[in-house]
């Protein structure tokens, strides 16, 4: 489908998008933070057991109608649109939205902050921009391209470039999600590396700290959704990073025939696989 004139030329310069971009995730974000106040909010469960409350869905509502606002044709996959059944058809469409309103719920329903906002913008398949945020920290990351990818601070109002870092000579600092179901994959995948330290953190944090350099690589065995990946993949990839399968191929986006679902992958600061010497 051929986007209008406006909004081709709004999507030509991508910085001024992920500005937009930025506004709106904060805006959700802040939506979150009246509901993570409150005490013995209700969560419900979701046809694939995961939970969902009303901060998820009201957060996604909040990011379509600000995403519309300034590019109307382009359309969004939502985690709780999809989850309800209504799901854009992407065929003709070079550009799409990835949007997970509150990555991270069941922290979120814990009362950790390791929660985030996470929007994607999609290009024939590629994350071209992506932007997350974290309410709680007032913590914000983004990367529109090659060399953008920035960390924004809200408590000191710095913001900062910020790129992947060399392989350490001591060792890897590995990041894990908590509580992984499938830690022995995780073990067995990282036998041939040396491992100084394994960090846990929750939602999409883990992309972020490879980007901000703070950690080398997070290998996520199981089962994950394409919003779960797209805005901190965007992120990565400009900071230096990637994020790819077991098998070494970057991953790709819009599998609305695989319901969205990723293959199990290895985000890393871009060392990984390692290039045969030969």
């Amino acid at each position: 489908m051929t986007l209008s004139p406006a909004t081709l030329q709004l999507l030509a310069h991508l910085p001024a998008v992920c500005n937009m971009v930025r506004r709106v995730a904060v805006e959700a974000g802040d939506l979150t933070l009246m509901y993570f106040d409150e005490d013995g909010f209700v969560a419900d469960i979701k046809a694939d057991g995961s939970p969902v409350t009303s901060a998820d869905r009201e957060a996604e509502a909040l990011i379509i109608r600000g995403l519309n606002a300034f590019a109307p044709d382009v359309p969004v996959v939502g985690e709780e649109s999809v989850a309800a059944g209504n799901i854009p058809d992407l065929a003709g469409h070079d550009y799409f939205w990835l949007v997970d309103p509150l990555d991270g719920t069941k922290e979120f329903i814990k009362g950790s902050g390791d929660y985030t906002v996470n929007i994607a913008l999609i290009h024939k398949g590629v994350p071209v921009l992506g932007v997350i945020y974290a309410p709680v920290p007032g913590e914000l990351y983004s990367g529109c391209g090659e060399g953008t990818a920035l960390r924004y601070m809200a408590e000191s109002g710095s913001e900062k470039k910020i790129f992947v870092r060399d392989m350490p000579v001591e060792g890897l600092t590995v990041i894990t999600s908590r509580g992984h179901n499938n830690q022995q994959k995780i073990e067995e995948f990282l036998a041939g590396f040396k491992v100084a330290k394994v960090l846990h953190r929750g939602s999409s944090l883990k992309m972020c700290m490879i980007a901000a350099g703070k950690g080398d690589i997070y290998p996520r065995p199981g089962e994950t959704c394409e919003w779960d990946t797209a805005a901190g993949d965007a992120i990565l990839r400009s900071a230096g990073g990637k994020i790819v399968d077991f098998d070494g191929n970057v991953l790709s986006y819009g599998h609305a025939e695989k319901k969205f679902l990723n293959p199990e992958f290895v985000a890393s600061s871009g060392f990984w696989p390692i290039p045969d010497s030969d």
